[in-house]
Parts: structure tokens; sequence; C-alpha cells
């Protein structure tokens, strides 16, 4: 693999969203711009059914999956559906852009790749569990978890196995890439850290209760958050506690890093800010009655979906405007440009602008 595609493997463009929180860094949108209250949606577009996974963005195509088991993608400029391609199984997993082609999970325990400009399928890859999770993609390799207790390693482009390595729990929670390393919360309370190259087990820290929260990497620290009530920051190479901070519930969304903060929502309402290095408080704010959604930066302002979109004052938390659609809104938002794309648990997607 060439310099050139390895950058875009892992960042793509800057309007680019290739995965959850867009990236592999999980920059959530940084550098987007501070965008107004939107004066109207310049298209709403059904999918047919409910979606819970985050739509991702790459060539004016927005990609997404469904609980009514598809995968559709819509041309960014008119909302209109370019392709469908049917699974027949219900799919909570936020897709990831690889090269060509969308890699993304399903209820009936198989990894799909659909080529993106076609919407036919390049290959499918079974497990025995759902798979919620999204897969990370580094160095051509795909690696993503299961209900089935399992982290697996496939060949990104071809579905061809390398390995996978058994747990005590089933894993919702997207797996982050680091240099060396590939870090995975587990049902069973337990984060761990395997070889990347083999699967063969490094460090596993447990916590109080299952880890639905997808890690985040920054420097050596790793950020995530458990359904034990905390936010925790472990040494990247030990797996050793360097703080921990505890919410008023459990936490099942991931945290987004800018700088020195980081910031992550917990099921007792609140957006919380967290200072990286010592995990003090910068702020929090209460943005609904639950928050299981990842936020997104923009340039001084954090998006985040909890019932409706939530518009904040990075610095320090102060509500700037909010907007209600549909049945609500889980997932975390695209900001691209001046559009604010969303979806909806009632199936409808939005342009807004």
């Amino acid at each position: 693999m060439d310099t050139t595609d390895r950058k875009h493997e892992q960042t793509g463009g800057e309007g680019d969203w290739l995965t959850l929180l867009k990236d592999n860094a999980r920059t959530g949108g940084l550098g987007a711009a501070a965008l107004p209250s939107p004066a109207g949606a310049r298209w709403q577009a059904r999918s047919g059914a409910s979606i819970r996974s985050a739509p991702v963005l790459r060539d004016e195509t927005l990609y997404v999956t469904t609980l009514g088991g598809e995968l559709l993608a819509f041309n960014t400029d008119n909302g209109r559906v370019r392709w469908r391609f049917q699974t027949g199984s219900p799919s909570h997993a936020t897709p990831t852009l690889y090269r060509e082609n969308v890699l993304f999970g399903c209820d009936n325990g198989s990894l799909y790749c659909v080529n993106a400009k076609t919407g036919t399928r390049a290959w499918e890859f079974p497990t025995q569990g759902e798979i919620w999770a999204s897969p990370v993609v580094r160095e051509g390799v795909g690696f993503f978890g299961s209900a089935d207790g399992h982290i697996y390693a496939v060949e990104a482009a071809t579905g061809e196995f390398r390995w996978k390595q058994s747990f005590g729990g089933r894993i919702y929670a997207t797996a982050c890439a680091g240099e060396n390393h590939i870090y995975v919360g587990c049902g069973d309370g337990h984060m761990h850290c395997v070889n990347a190259k083999t699967g063969k087990a490094v460090w596993s820290t447990l916590t109080g209760n299952g880890i639905d929260s997808s890690p985040a990497l920054v420097g050596d620290t790793l950020l995530f958050g458990s359904e034990d009530f905390s936010v925790y920051a472990l040494d990247a190479g030990s797996g050793a506690v360097r703080w921990k901070y505890e919410t008023g519930l459990g936490i099942a969304a991931s945290p987004a890093v800018r700088g020195e903060v980081a910031v992550i929502g917990s099921k007792d309402g609140n957006l919380y800010a967290l200072e990286v290095a010592t995990g003090k408080l910068r702020w929090k704010t209460l943005v609904g009655e639950v928050v299981t959604a990842p936020a997104a930066f923009g340039e001084s302002v954090i998006y985040i979906q909890s019932g409706g979109l939530f518009v904040l004052e990075a610095a320090t938390g102060k509500v700037l405007w909010r907007a209600w659609l549909g049945q609500g809104v889980q997932s975390v938002p695209i900001v691209a440009g001046r559009t604010i794309y969303l979806a909806s648990n009632d199936g409808d997607l939005y342009a807004l602008e």
C-alpha cells in the first residue's frame, strides 16, 4: 500500500466522514464550521425504516444502514437514493468507507463489503453473533467485534480471514487502532489490548460493568466510558488506570477529543468535558434524558444528538441552539462545509443549512 492509499484510508479528504466520528483518529469533525441555527432543511429523505447508526460521507454520497435490513446511498445534493443494498437483517452499525467499498455489520452476524459506486456485494464474512460495531481499517486490515465474543481481523479488500481472539462477553463497541495494537471494550467489563498483527492478548483492564463505549487514543492515553457510570483514562501501553471520573449513570457513548479536552455523554442526560491529562471537569451540560451518541466538534462548538440536535459552545458548554426533528435522533451528526447531515429514528435523513 502506498502512502496515498494509507492517508485516504485513515483520514480521507477534509469533507469526508469515513467511519464513526469521521476517521480512525476520532476527530469528530474537528475544524468544521461553527454553524448558526439552520434556516431549514435543504432536503429531507425517507429511508423506509428506523435508523440507529450514523451516516458516513464521501464523494457527495451519504451512506446509512437501517433496521429494515438495507444499506442506502443518498445523493447529498438532493437527497435522492442512488442505490439500495438489501441484507434482510437489521443493521445497527455505522458503516466504514475503505477505498471504493463500504464495510458494515448486520444483526445476522455477517460483515458485508459493498461497492460504493454500484451497491453490489464484493464479499461477506460470517460470525456467530450480531455485529453492532463499526469495522476499523488500518494498513489494509479490517478489525471488528461481534456479539459472539470475538474480535476479528480480515483483509479489507477481500474479506480473507487473518485472525480472531476470544473474549469473555459480547462486543458492541467499535475498536480503536493504535500503531501496533487494537483496543476494544467488552460486555464482560474489560478493556482489551491485542497485537494488531497476531491478535495475541497484550493486557486487559477490568471495569465495574460492560463496555459499549468505543475508545479514543490520545497520545499514550486511552479514553472510554463504562456502564459502571465512569469515564476511564488508561495507560495505552500497560492498561494501568490513570484516572476515572464518575457520572450519574452508565455510559454507552464514545468520547470525542479536541486538543486537551474530551467530551462524552452519560445516560444521566449530561454531556461532560474532561481534561485528558487529569480527568478534571471543565463543564457539564444537561442536553436530554439520556445521552448515548458521541459528540462532534466544530471550530468552537460541539454538536450532540440527544432526542434533537444540540449545539454547545465548546469552551463553556453553553447551549447555543437546538433543533427537534422527527422522532428524535440518537447518532452522531455529520458536519461538512455549511451542512449538517442527520439520521432520525423514524427513518428520515436531513440536510440542514
